[in-house]
């Protein structure tokens, strides 16, 4: 008899703003396990020692900006197709366009309701994975 156990997706939330950090570990908790930083060096420590499944990115933040963050994870083989989604409370055509080839999968404008960002990452991560 084996048995499976399922386990979470890690999900990396990447935003300077404690408040934004806050409302996405809440959101998403139950059904990921959900690692913040609130910077591009600590994210990039994390990701080189986590599997991550998918990123959160805001680009509105000090020193590297999330736009230069989604080149440099998607410029590393491993993380080519890993979902990385913009959540920015910046809403312009321009900044969807420059998300969309620094090679983001999705753009959120904040503040997001927590419904929507589960469904967001309903589509781009199953709930669980199975570990036999």
């Amino acid at each position: 008899m084996s048995t499976c156990v399922a386990t979470k997706h890690v999900v990396l939330s990447v935003d300077d703003s404690l408040i934004s950090q806050q409302m996405i570990k809440r959101a998403l908790d139950t059904s990921y396990r959900v690692l913040l930083a609130d910077n591009a060096v600590d994210a990039l420590s994390v990701i080189s020692q986590e599997t991550v499944g998918a990123i959160l990115l805001d680009i509105s933040m000090p020193g590297i900006d999330g736009f230069e963050l989604c080149r440099t994870v998607r410029s590393l083989p491993r993380f080519k197709n890993v979902p990385i989604v913009m959540v920015t409370s910046r809403d312009t055509e321009a900044d969807r366009q420059e998300a969309r080839l620094s090679g983001a999968s999705g753009y959120l404008t904040k503040p997001c309701k927590p419904e929507r960002l589960k469904a967001v990452m309903g589509k781009l991560l199953p709930q669980t994975q199975g570990v036999s």
